[in-house]
Formats: structure tokens, sequence, C-alpha cells
């Protein structure tokens, strides 16, 4: 078992001081996918990637709350998770009634799903994503992974448990899905 996920069973277990042991390990890792998590949002983004994995550890290792690690592959999946909500929660406080968030809704095309140029657009495709999420968990979180966490098709079907190919036809369905409830015909 490797030191990450020795870590994450002592945090799963308890053990306060595994969190503060866990960071070392894994920090350039966060940063590298907040940093390109990042890179995909407009410029002027107040929020710097040290902050953005900063705010997704705290979310991730809350020992009051502790969760299970099946995998480091898990744990970096859930890290991803955690940062797209981080964004999008930003993006909805900026995006507020009272700080004039009242702007038309605006046609997607596949290339702006992948990365959204403007709050408006990250707020729709993680709605739209959310929902998903209800009818097709699996697809939901192969799409998390591509888009939020950067991870190619091999990567992403290590981290679901299947087959590349299967990964692939599954991917299929998702961008076909997604696509037409963000641009319906």
């Amino acid at each position: 078992m490797s030191e990450v996920a020795n870590v994450l069973s002592a945090i799963e277990g308890g053990d306060p001081s595994a969190a503060d042991r866990l960071l070392p390990l894994v920090y350039e890792e966060l940063r590298a996918l907040a940093a390109q998590l990042l890179t995909q949002e407009k410029p002027g983004q107040s929020l710097q990637a040290t902050a953005l994995v900063h705010e997704a550890y705290v979310r991730l290792v809350d020992v009051d709350n502790s969760q299970h690690w099946n995998s480091r592959g898990h744990f970096f999946a859930a890290a991803a998770e955690a940062m797209r909500r981080i964004l999008v929660d930003q993006a909805r406080r900026r995006h507020a009634a009272k700080r004039g968030g009242q702007v038309a809704r605006e046609e997607l095309d596949d290339s702006r799903i992948a990365a959204p140029q403007s709050d408006e657009e990250l707020l729709e495709v993680s709605d739209v994503l959310d929902l998903f999420a209800t009818i097709d968990p699996v697809a939901a979180n192969l799409v998390k992974l591509r888009f939020f966490a950067g991870l190619n098709m091999t990567e992403a079907a290590e981290v679901l448990g299947m087959s590349v190919r299967s990964a692939q036809q599954l991917w299929a369905y998702a961008r076909s899905w997604l696509h037409n409830k963000i641009r319906p015909s």
C-alpha cells in the first residue's frame, strides 16, 4: 500500500495528525490540478491555485466528517470534485442577484462545455452536470474527471474501474446527453 493510501486510511480511522502528513505527499499534484482548472476560468480570477488547493484540501480531510478513500485515484477524483464545487460556489457568489447576476441564457457548443469561458457558462454546465448525475452517476463522474480533473480517457477509465473502450462508449453517450441539454434542438 502506498504512503498516500496509508495516510488516507489513518484519516478515515480518525487520526487527527494524519491530515498533516497527507498534504506534503499530494500537494504538488493537487496544485497542478488546481492550476489546470484555473486556466479554464476567465482572466482576472481572484482565486489562485494555492488557495483553491487549500480550500479543497480542508473540505477533503475534515476529521469531524471523515470519508472513506478506496484508493489514491478516488482521493484525486474527490479533490477534482471539491475544486469544481469551490469554483461553482465562487461563480454563484459573484453573480448573485444583489450583484447584478441576472444574465440572459446563452447557447453553448461542445468546445465551450470543455472550458466554460464565463461564470454563467460554468454555472449552466454545473447545473446540467448535477442533473446528469441523478440519471447516470458513472457517466457524470467520467465527465467530471475529463473536464474538471483534466484526466485523459485512460486515466479516467482507471479511476472508474472500467476498460478504456467502455469509457469511450460512456463518453460518447455523456457528450451527446449534455449537448442536448445545454443546446436543445
